[in-house]
């Protein structure tokens, strides 16, 4: 863990913050609210990304097995959501802090001046010293337009708010070589560069209380990292060992290491927060100057449309095999895409002439989804 740590995401699961038997877990509040007041009086900000409002309410009206409707988990988060942040919002007092509640769906950040407001927002409050405490809206979000879990969304709050480093607090030590429930002789991983080393060997849902697993923990890794963000996967019994970051001390746990050139600014809410309206199928040829040799998409290369969108709408870009390999603001509505399909520039211009450039997709409006291993 290299650098100087200013400001860290720290995301804590509902496996992490609720008794078996059902409701909150105030120990477990109590410790990783006493660890924030620690981080911040060391000069650290930190940003809260919370689950737990589901599990609080099976715990207020005693069930013991998460409902699988969409409605009974929304019913649920309405009756939790009050009682978890009012906990927070006690033990911060405590310690003479102010907490705040942020409550966010996925058409939030999908919208770039909705995402632009929420982090003016963040950054008021922490201006403020107030803690910003965010959870997925789950009593309102509609399910297409959902973040599917807390991890993904903490790493795209440590992007939206240029963290130094996403923390995942979760109910084991770390990434390991294989389960280790199953398996004596497997090794915690303390350092992952290479990410796909490791995709295919995790599983689903860790517990019947929370909605993630390893494989949630490794995209948020994934979407963290290429935003040039280091990430650390922490057992939440050691969350005390957080205390040692700001003496450059590398906690008991999993660290992945950030892309020395991560997306910054735009690129990022054109990769990962804003939500693409359809996709533009290009040929090899065209793939391999996108990826390749930093080209903008042309309209020769492209040979299909899928979905429909407007001007300036974003859009997925796919290769022939299917495979995403970009994402980008299109110049063009898919109408008049279809028009121009494997045309020159030039023809492209004679056909709609008032358009503003030669390119679909220009290369400041596109970031890219793959390895050029892909092509």
């Amino acid at each position: 863990m290299n650098g100087e740590i200013h400001r860290i995401v720290l995301k804590i699961g509902s496996s992490s913050l609720n008794q078996l038997a059902g409701g909150l877990d105030e120990t477990a509040i109590s410790k990783i609210v006493s660890v924030i007041v620690d981080l911040y009086k060391q000069g650290i900000e930190c940003i809260l990304v919370s689950s737990g409002a589901v599990a609080a309410g099976m715990g207020q009206l005693h069930l013991t097995t998460r409902p699988r409707g969409v409605s009974a988990k929304q019913a649920l988060a309405a009756v939790g959501q009050g009682l978890l942040i009012g906990k927070y919002a006690q033990y911060f007092n405590t310690h003479n802090l102010t907490s705040a509640q942020i409550l966010l769906t996925r058409s939030d950040l999908a919208d770039p001046v909705r995402y632009r407001n929420v982090r003016n927002t963040i950054e008021k409050l922490l201006r403020l010293q107030v803690i910003p405490i965010i959870n997925e809206n789950d009593s309102v979000a509609v399910e297409e337009l959902c973040f599917g879990d807390n991890d993904r969304l903490s790493a795209l709050v440590a992007g939206l708010v240029h963290a130094d480093l996403l923390i995942i607090l979760t109910d084991v030590d770390g990434l390991y070589t294989s389960d280790p429930k199953d398996d004596p002789s497997a090794q915690l991983v303390e350092e992952v560069e290479d990410i796909t080393k490791y995709e295919s060997a995790v599983g689903g849902a860790g517990s019947d209380i929370g909605t993630g697993g390893m494989a949630t923990k490794l995209q948020a890794a994934r979407v963290a990292t290429r935003f040039g963000i280091g990430m650390m996967l922490l057992n939440s019994a050691r969350m005390e060992e957080m205390l040692r970051i700001p003496e450059g001390l590398h906690p008991y746990g999993t660290y992945f290491v950030p892309m020395k050139r991560g997306l910054a600014g735009r690129k990022r809410w054109i990769a990962y927060a804003g939500l693409s309206e359809g996709t533009i199928i290009i040929d090899d040829g065209a793939a391999d100057a996108l990826v390749n040799e930093g080209k903008s998409l042309l309209p020769k290369g492209i040979i299909g449309v899928k979905g429909s969108w407007e001007r300036k709408e974003l859009v997925c870009i796919a290769n022939t095999k299917g495979q995403e390999i970009a994402r980008g603001l299109a110049e063009l509505s898919s109408g008049e895409l279809q028009e121009v399909l494997g045309l020159h520039s030039k023809e492209m211009l004679e056909l709609i002439p008032d358009l503003e450039a030669e390119e679909v997709v220009h290369r400041d409006n596109m970031t890219l989804m793959c390895d050029s291993d892909l092509i």
